[in-house]
């Protein structure tokens, strides 16, 4: 059994991804492939209004409270035990041995997290005691600040490779999850 637990804030609504301009089953379907990757590494607690397919994946599932991103998690972290590790939800790419790798390092510090490849963003925050999350425009360096420590991750790797953009999300054609496919084609 992991020592860790991840949280997976979901927004689960029309409004979901909505800088990418994606329908809410592409949305949707981003999310699952994020979540199903993370599955095969350890227990998965998704904040989320939409139960049913993350439930059927094996995750445990939470209401999400409202109040936006910071409240979800904060949300997931209170039903988490052991580390916790906060993974965005928009990393359709991600592959289970690259959240493992990351992992098993983070598990070396009191926290730390795993950039985005533009390096400004934040996809992965672990604590082995507490989390200051900080997430949204600029989270990398704010997570520094609150003293995580940065995991070295190759910026091609699935668990940095969010997904906001059409020009990203087409970056990662043939990388990408299958749900997350079958909704491109």
């Amino acid at each position: 059994m992991s020592q860790w637990t991840i949280v997976v804030p979901v927004k689960g609504t029309p409004a979901a991804k909505s800088r990418l301009g994606a329908s809410p089953a592409l949305a949707e379907a981003i999310a699952l492939d994020t979540v199903e990757s993370a599955l095969a590494v350890a227990p998965v607690i998704v904040v989320t209004p939409v139960a049913a397919p993350f439930e059927a994946l094996g995750a445990t599932v939470i209401a999400d409270p409202g109040g936006g991103l910071a409240a979800a998690i904060d949300a997931g972290i209170a039903a988490a035990h052991g580390h916790v590790a906060v993974l965005l939800g928009d990393l359709p790419a991600l592959r289970p041995d690259e959240l493992s790798a990351a992992l098993d390092a983070a598990a070396a510090h009191a926290r730390a997290f795993v950039p985005d490849s533009e390096g400004a963003g934040t996809a992965l925050i672990t604590s082995t005691t507490d989390h200051a999350a900080a997430f949204g425009e600029g989270s990398a360096q704010r997570h520094r600040e609150a003293g995580y420590v940065e995991l070295e991750v190759d910026p091609q790797s699935g668990l940095r490779s969010d997904v906001d953009t059409l020009e990203q999300l087409a970056a990662l054609v043939g990388r990408l999850g299958k749900r997350t496919t079958a909704q491109l084609r």
